[in-house]
C-alpha cells in the first residue's frame, strides 16, 4: 500500500501546484480509480493514527474558514512590487493590483472596497513571498449580537457566523482591526506562471499591526480534547475496516473506467450532490444506482427536446447510448458496492470531524429566519508536510446543506 504522501501527490498531480478546488475524500472513489479508493481509506487511517497519538508521519491539519473573498498578497517576483490579487493571479495574463487605482479599475462594489482595504493594510505586514488567505471581515462587517443571552462580536463573510464573546481579549483585538484575514497557503517561484503551492504558511516574520487581525489556519489542540479515546479509535477502525472489505469486492475495471471518464464521474458526483442539497445521505445503494440511471435518461430526454433537427436529436441519442452502456449488469453491481464504499468512508470521516470540531477558537452559528443555530466548522484539510498536498474533510450534510438551504441567511443576503 502506498504512503499517505503518495496519495497526496496523486491528488495534486494535475493541479500545476496551484491551490485549486480540493476533492472531498469520499469522491476520490469516483475520480481516482483503484489508487484513489485505496488511498482515500489510507488518508483517513493516517488521520485516525494522528488523533490517537500513534502517528509517525508528518501530517498536520488546518481548519477551513468560511471566508470571502480569497486574497493573494506579496511581492511580484518580476519587479519586486507589493500586490494583492484575486484568483486571477494564475491567469495566462496574471491579474494583480499594485495600487488602489488598479483595484478600482478592475473591480467594483463590495469586492473593490475589500481589496482596497486589503491592499492598504496587508502591505504594512512586510510580506516577502506570496501567500493566500480568505478575508474574514473588514471594519464594517463587525456586528454586536446577543445569542442565547451572551453578548458577542460577530462577522459573517459567507454562510457561517463567527462569534467571539464581547468581553474577551480577542474581541478587543478584532474591534480595533480594519481587516481580518486567515492565511492558509504559501507560494514560491520566479513567476506567477510557475509558482508552486505549499499548504500551510509560516507567518512568524510578519509585522504585528493593530489594524490587521491575521492568523494561519493551523489546527491546534493544546487541551488534548481532540485526542481519540480507545472507544472512538475502535469506531473509526471498524468503519475503515468495513470500507476495506467493500473495496476488495469492487472490480478494478469499473473504477478504472470511471477514472478515465471524468465527465461521467462528474455527472455521478452531481447526482450525489443532489441528495446533499436536500440534507440526505445515500441509504439504499441499489435504489441509488437505479435512480442514477433514471436521472441520466431524464437528463438526455430534456436535452433531446431542445434540439430542433433530426440530426441534433440523433447526436443526443448517440451520447445517451454511449453513457448508458456503462451501466451494464456488472457495472451496476460494482456501482452498488462503490456507493457502499463511499458510505463507509463518510462514516469514518464524520467520526474524525466530530473529534476535530471539539476545538474551536470561535463559536460558530448559522443565521436562520428563526434566529441563530449552532453549527460546526466548515471543515478541515489534512496536509502531508513532506509531499505538500492536501485532502478535504467536510460534513456535507451540515455545512453544504446550510450553504444551499433557503432557510439559512447568508452573509451576502443581509
Amino acid at each position: 500500500m502506498k504512503s499517505f504522501s503518495a496519495y497526496l501527490e496523486l491528488l495534486e498531480a494535475s493541479k500545476e501546484g496551484k491551490n485549486v478546488h480540493l476533492t472531498h475524500v469520499e469522491d476520490r472513489v469516483i475520480y481516482g480509480g483503484v489508487n484513489g479508493a485505496r488511498e482515500a481509506i489510507l488518508a483517513l487511517r493516517s488521520l485516525r493514527d494522528m488523533l490517537a497519538g500513534n502517528s509517525n508521519s508528518a501530517i498536520s491539519v488546518t481548519v477551513k474558514w468560511d471566508g470571502a473573498p480569497a486574497v493573494f498578497a506579496g511581492i511580484d517576483p518580476s519587479d519586486g512590487q507589493f500586490f494583492v490579487a484575486k484568483k486571477g493571479i494564475f491567469n495566462k495574463d496574471p491579474k494583480v493590483y499594485k495600487s488602489e487605482a488598479e483595484v478600482r479599475a478592475d473591480t467594483s462594489g463590495d469586492l473593490a472596497e475589500k481589496l482596497v482595504i486589503a491592499y492598504n493594510e496587508l502591505k504594512k505586514l512586510g510580506i516577502q513571498n506570496v501567500i493566500q488567505g480568505d478575508i474574514m471581515f473588514t471594519k464594517g462587517d463587525l456586528s454586536n449580537e446577543t445569542i442565547d443571552g451572551e453578548a458577542y462580536i460577530t462577522f459573517q463573510p459567507n454562510t457561517i457566523v463567527y462569534a467571539i464573546p464581547a468581553k474577551s481579549d480577542l474581541a478587543k483585538t478584532i474591534i480595533s482591526a480594519n481587516l481580518g484575514v486567515v492565511f492558509h497557503t504559501s507560494y514560491s517561484g520566479d513567476s506567477f506562471e510557475n509558482m508552486k503551492a505549499s499548504y500551510g504558511v509560516n507567518l512568524s516574520s510578519l509585522k504585528k499591526v493593530s489594524s490587521v487581525w491575521y492568523q494561519d489556519a493551523e489546527y491546534r489542540d493544546e487541551s488534548g480534547q481532540a485526542t481519540l479515546t480507545a472507544t472512538e479509535t475502535k469506531e473509526v477502525t471498524e468503519a475503515l475496516s468495513k470500507a476495506g472489505k467493500i473495496f476488495q469486492k469492487i472490480q478494478g475495471s469499473t473504477l478504472k473506467e470511471l477514472q478515465s471518464n471524468s465527465e461521467l464521474a462528474g455527472y455521478i458526483e452531481t447526482f450525489n450532490n443532489s441528495l446533499v442539497r436536500k440534507g440526505e445521505r445515500i441509504q439504499n445503494t441499489t435504489k441509488h444506482v437505479n435512480d442514477l440511471i433514471q436521472w441520466f435518461k431524464e437528463r438526455f430526454a430534456k436535452e433531446a427536446e431542445k434540439r430542433k433537427t433530426p440530426k441534433g436529436k440523433e447526436s443526443i441519442a448517440q451520447k445517451e447510448a454511449e453513457v448508458l452502456s456503462f451501466f451494464d449488469e456488472g457495472n451496476r453491481k460494482n456501482l452498488d458496492l462503490l456507493f457502499q464504499l463511499q458510505n463507509a468512508i463518510v462514516d469514518a470521516k464524520l467520526l474524525i470531524i466530530a473529534k476535530l470540531d471539539k476545538i474551536k477558537q470561535m463559536d460558530t452559528f448559522v443565521r436562520t429566519k428563526n434566529g441563530f443555530k449552532v453549527t460546526g466548522s466548515e471543515g478541515f484539510v489534512a496536509i502531508d508536510n513532506n509531499a505538500g498536498g492536501a485532502v478535504k474533510l467536510v460534513d456535507r450534510l451540515e455545512f453544504s446543506m446550510n450553504n444551499f438551504s433557503p432557510d439559512v441567511i447568508k452573509g451576502w443576503e443581509r
